[in-house]
């Protein structure tokens, strides 16, 4: 039997999947690493660390299987989108990781805009030029940093850095690429015209390959680094969001996923590229050759509860350490004592700003209607459905543009809450299901590794052998009633506070 290995540079560690050919887990690891804040908006990692998580991560997997390294036929990279890893003419990193949640490049989307053209900007890219996007980091080094602009020789996203580590080569995918403003998304290639409107050399980019293709093998180092066999294939994988489409099993017309991870994402196939109107939503490449997705990105899902967790749940943390149990599970417990509505507390969760559908780095979050009456439960469950309405924002966008779907598949955090499965049921007003085993994009990495060691044919024949729904819940037409009026007054709040937001930005 072969064995192949998903690996995930996530925003809070690096996870190693291994899985049999079948698509059963046989092991996994995950280590941790901190994310750093230097300033209000700003978000960076040291990718030195990303390397040594993984390298532990892998090791651990491999040490876990008590498998001969040469079974593992394949690895699949994925990880965390957008941020950009500079290198000078030696492969050392200039200066730390600029990541996706990064606000500070506000000023260089807008001269980008201004000097591509919008509609230039559209149509090669699909999408506006938004925050966390790589371009606008590069831009930022360039104004910001000319010292390390004049050393920089290649930028690399989070996951590619890795590449580099474990095989020498430059390589990134269609899918990850199309976060950078720098891809014509149509054409699955790098676009001259955003490189030449914004004075950038082609050579600083890596090749872009198609997910399931094999960019390149397993040095001697990385081996003695990791475990792993010399020479095992490394294949292009995917964004995260891509690549957890993959594993939650949306590879054909007809099915969506919602995933709750530090980002909420609603992401939906589509077989041409189309856009919002407004361009409040992503058009990505896919994973699945030859085919796109969109989804709607709010950039605090699972963050807002983790902020909340270690914000004011010390007390839930160290009785759950007591007790081996995850401290999501006490606080969703006393959130289940609340009642539908969070009796009238809100929570808008724009914690690190928002990019859909607001566009808004200054956006903050905010809890509304504090009486009294309300307690920790109360917040906790207000920041459970304040994160499903923001889910619900980017349901209505997609819906809207004519993608028709009847499978709405959950991921992450909030799929494994009974709770939170109904409380997205309720608000969504639609039946939501889990798949069997949820583990996310490092999943969905393992089964394109899988494509590409020739396991499979195709993407969606490695979905069809090993992907089936498990858990369904039905909305409460009661409750989706209840929510229906919250959400109502979520919606214009943000309009109401707007202006605030921009100007407590300038005050700081």
């Amino acid at each position: 039997m072969r064995y192949l290995l998903g690996l995930d540079v996530g925003t809070t560690g690096a996870k190693a999947l291994l899985i049999d050919q079948a698509g059963k887990p046989v092991a996994d690891g995950t280590c941790e690493y901190p994310l750093l804040t230097p300033r209000a908006g700003w978000a960076e990692q040291h990718p030195q660390q990303w390397w040594e998580a993984t390298a532990r991560a892998i090791s651990a997997v491999v040490s876990q299987s008590s498998l001969p390294p040469g079974d593992i036929a394949a690895v699949g990279l994925t990880g965390q989108m957008h941020g950009s890893v500079f290198l000078d003419d030696e492969d050392q990193v200039i200066r730390p990781a600029i990541l996706w949640c990064d606000q500070r490049t506000a000023e260089q989307c807008r001269w980008i805009t201004d000097t591509v053209g919008a509609e230039t900007i559209v149509a090669e890219t699909c999408n506006p030029v938004l925050t966390g996007f790589q371009a606008p980091k590069i831009i930022w080094l360039r104004d910001h940093e000319p010292q390390n602009y004049a050393r920089l020789a290649r930028v690399l996203l989070p996951k590619d850095y890795i590449r580099l580590k474990l095989t020498d080569e430059y390589a990134t995918d269609v899918s990850d690429a199309s976060g950078t403003s720098l891809l014509n998304v149509p054409r699955r290639q790098w676009s001259q015209a955003m490189l030449d409107g914004l004075q950038l050399d082609e050579r600083l980019l890596p090749r872009v390959y198609e997910s399931p293709e094999v960019t390149g093998r397993i040095t001697p180092e990385a081996a003695a680094a990791t475990g792993l066999a010399v020479g095992t294939p490394v294949i292009a994988g995917a964004g995260d969001q891509a690549a957890g489409g993959v594993g939650n099993g949306v590879v054909a017309s007809g099915s969506v996923s919602v995933t709750t991870g530090t980002s909420g994402v609603v992401f939906a196939y589509l077989d041409q590229p189309i856009t919002d109107s407004q361009l409040r939503t992503h058009t990505f490449c896919h994973a699945v050759p030859g085919s796109w997705h969109v989804m709607g990105v709010m950039l605090a899902a699972g963050g807002s509860l983790r902020w909340l967790r270690d914000a004011l749940c010390a007390a839930e943390t160290a009785l759950a350490a007591d007790m081996g149990v995850d401290p999501y599970e006490l606080m969703t417990a006393q959130a289940a004592k609340v009642a539908p509505g969070a009796d009238g507390l809100l929570f808008l969760p724009y914690l690190t700003g928002e990019r859909c559908p607001y566009a808004d780095p200054d956006a903050r979050g905010v809890f509304f209607g504090l009486n009294l009456t309300h307690g920790k439960p109360h917040l906790i469950r207000a920041v459970l459905e304040g994160v499903t309405y923001g889910l619900r924002d980017c349901f209505e966008l997609i819906r809207n543009m004519g993608v028709q779907f009847s499978s709405v598949r959950l991921s992450g955090g909030g799929a494994r809450s009974d709770l939170w499965r109904h409380i997205q049921a309720d608000i969504l007003r639609h039946e939501v299901c889990t798949v069997v085993g949820d583990h996310g994009a490092a999943y969905g990495a393992a089964l394109l590794a899988a494509v590409a060691a020739g396991v499979y044919p195709t993407v969606r024949d490695a979905v069809d052998a090993t992907i089936s729904t498990v858990h369904t819940v039905t909305p409460d037409p009661t409750h989706s009633d209840v929510y229906d009026g919250y959400y109502a007054a979520y919606r214009r709040l943000y309009g109401a506070l707007r202006a605030e937001f921009t100007s407590l930005a300038e005050l700081m």
